[in-house]
């Protein structure tokens, strides 16, 4: 996923040298205090899924920062809908996702960027790639946008209280990086690696998108606990029969929403909220852009409809406690292997 240079890259399957940052240079970021952060990957151009979550920001007794970590647009290939989208991301924090990277690529080299591993059948990844395509169209018709989306960084630090924060779109090391999956993070194999992850960005949470399936895990570290979180999807459904998408909200204050599941880091908690939008009027919107038979409509309908074959017990999986630490509030269990759509 990492390896290869410009001159090999497969198109939706490779990770671009440009892409990799590694764990190290987190620590380098500067740093932004808050009080509430709420965390949107993958919203994927769902502008009644962007309204949900405006108006559960305005409910909050604290100030709200919103950081919109990448892959914002996706199916707003209309003019309207990609302007609306980026004009709202862009008036708050934002860091790229590989579909906003891409946009600035000359060549289409990379395809979509999703950098998607070999469990992915490749009629999904022909067909995000003549997605992406179509979107990078109409991204050029609006240089303006394009010109700040560019100026974007590929990650960002944050600080509540004590707790320091990561954001990235993929992994610790990478934009498209694929080692904050569900499966992935409880692999034995991947343990040393995430601990080194968090001594070299220097940080107590990663929290995360890009594998478009959520996923929350907390580790024992030799300085104390680490907690992983990723979103899932903010503009997508993330568990069967459920039709709302997923931020993250990490936050010392008593959140006014209920969570589906969440977990304790000192004086924080990290909450997954759901985003109730109205998926009626969503399924309406999209069928307009993408009609069936539509590349976007062959991979994404079924899960707009029904969700994914992914429960919250799979999101909320088994976390590595020390002795005296809180366990997380709800749901248990060991993830299974997850099967990313985008």
């Amino acid at each position: 996923m990492h390896g290869g240079s410009v001159v090999n890259l497969i198109a939706g399957r490779s990770c671009p040298l440009a892409y990799r940052y590694g764990a190290a240079a987190l620590a380098r970021a500067p740093t932004r205090p808050v009080e509430t952060l709420y965390l949107v990957g993958g919203l994927y151009g769902n502008l009644f899924a962007l309204d949900c979550i405006q108006a559960l920001a305005e409910a909050e007794p604290a100030p709200v920062s919103l950081c919109f970590n990448g892959d914002f647009n996706w199916f707003n290939v209309d003019d309207e809908g990609f302007r609306a989208i980026n004009q709202v991301v862009l008036r708050h924090h934002a860091t790229l996702g590989n579909v906003e990277f891409e946009f600035a690529s000359a060549q289409d080299a990379a395809g979509c960027g999703c950098a998607y591993p070999a469990t992915v059948e490749q009629g999904v990844v022909e067909r995000s790639n003549r997605i992406h395509a179509q979107l990078k169209n109409t991204a050029r018709r609006h240089p303006h946008i394009l010109a700040q989306l560019a100026a974007l960084p590929l990650f960002a630090r944050y600080q509540i209280g004590a707790i320091r924060i990561g954001v990235v779109h993929g992994d610790a090391d990478s934009l498209a990086g694929w080692q904050f999956d569900g499966a992935e993070l409880d692999r034995p194999a991947n343990q040393s690696r995430i601990a080194a992850a968090f001594a070299a960005a220097e940080v107590d949470i990663f929290a995360s998108s890009h594998t478009c399936l959520p996923a929350l895990r907390q580790f024992g570290l030799t300085h104390g606990q680490g907690v992983v979180v990723n979103n899932g999807a903010a503009g997508l459904p993330n568990f069967r029969g459920r039709r709302s998408g997923l931020l993250t909200r990490i936050s010392r204050h008593v959140s006014p929403h209920a969570p589906l599941y969440g977990s304790q880091l000192g004086e924080v908690r990290i909450d997954a909220l759901p985003i109730d939008y109205d998926g009626a009027a969503w399924q309406r919107h999209f069928l307009s852009l993408w009609p069936p038979g539509s590349d976007a409509h062959t991979s994404y309908f079924g899960r707009i409809t029904d969700g994914p074959q992914y429960v919250p017990s799979q999101a909320h999986g088994p976390s590595r406690q020390s002795p005296g630490q809180r366990r997380p509030v709800s749901g248990s269990g060991a993830a299974s292997g997850t099967v990313p759509i985008r």
